[in-house]
């Protein structure tokens, strides 16, 4: 999936892929896609509600070798 920009959030605890991500997405404009890599296993869940509460689209949720990778869509 193309992306315009990525965030490293491996090896960080609740909140802050979540705290990370709301920073990242704040300087992109509508639109733009977000690649978000964390390790924390509550990020799958964490994400979901971030993106039902902020209105941002959460395209997809993949998890590779315990690594879970995460592409979300600037609303």
């Amino acid at each position: 999936m193309q992306f315009d920009k990525e965030l490293d959030a491996r090896g960080l605890n609740c909140p802050l892929p979540i705290l990370r991500a709301k920073k990242a997405l704040t300087d992109m404009t509508t639109g733009q896609v977000l690649k978000i890599m964390a390790t924390d296993p509550g990020a799958v869940k964490d994400f979901q509600a971030f993106a039902k509460q902020t209105g941002n689209e959460l395209l997809s949720s993949d998890t590779v070798d315990k690594e879970f990778i995460f592409f979300m869509k600037r609303k």
